[in-house]
């Protein structure tokens, strides 16, 4: 009689392979997201202080206003507070955030031109499809005149800029956050730095070697 046989654990067809299956890793803002749903409110402060300050200067390129860009950054908080929306886990966290935001940016945005409160050419261009400066690199006054530059410059342009350098999503990323291909997204990069790049030229701390 083979107890050894009998007493061997029966593993179904595939089984032994998804047992070391590599797993995606959790990222450590859906987990806290996922807390926070679950009652953890201490998880919804600190998801609140690790993307407020990069979300107000992503709005910032639609707003033209640090004001303004703070109040709809605030509502995006307070909307996903209330809510609780259903994050997909097909995406990052992060870009669902901005997604998020870039949505309420743009209904703000057109209820104003429609009720006159902007004029249309005022507001530039508005995205109907769908970026914390790099500190180490550059010093505070460049800071200041790249936030400068960045106003300056075609809406999707700044757009584009602040999602892929500055806060450091792929191209694949600003592509789902723009609702554009990887393509368009990289032809507007490619148009953005050279643009950018004119309007700093126009600043004292700047010069075309730079």
């Amino acid at each position: 009689m083979d107890h050894g046989a009998s007493n061997c654990l029966h593993i179904p067809d595939g089984a032994a392979e998804a047992l070391f299956e590599k797993r995606k890793p959790i990222d450590v803002s859906e987990e806290l997201y996922s807390r926070y749903v679950h009652g953890d409110d201490r998880a919804f402060v600190e998801l609140i202080r690790r993307y407020k300050d990069g979300l107000i200067f992503y709005l910032d390129s639609f707003t033209h206003d640090i004001y303004a860009a703070e109040d709809l950054a605030q509502e995006t908080f307070v909307k996903i507070a209330i809510r609780k929306p259903l994050f997909s886990p097909r995406a990052h966290f992060k870009t669902w955030l901005y997604t998020l935001a870039r949505n309420l940016a743009i209904d703000q945005l057109r209820k104003q031109v429609r009720h006159g409160v902007l004029p249309l050419d005022s507001v530039g261009d508005l995205p109907a499809d769908e970026m914390n400066l790099e500190h180490q690199y550059l010093h505070q006054q460049r800071q200041i005149a790249v936030r400068r530059a960045l106003r300056c410059i075609n809406c999707n342009y700044a757009q584009v800029l602040y999602l892929t350098y500055f806060e450091g999503f792929s191209n694949a990323q600003a592509a789902r956050i723009m609702k554009k291909s990887k393509r368009q997204i990289e032809n507007l990069l490619y148009q953005a730095k050279k643009s950018l790049k004119s309007e700093l030229c126009k600043e004292a701390l700047f010069n075309e070697e730079s």
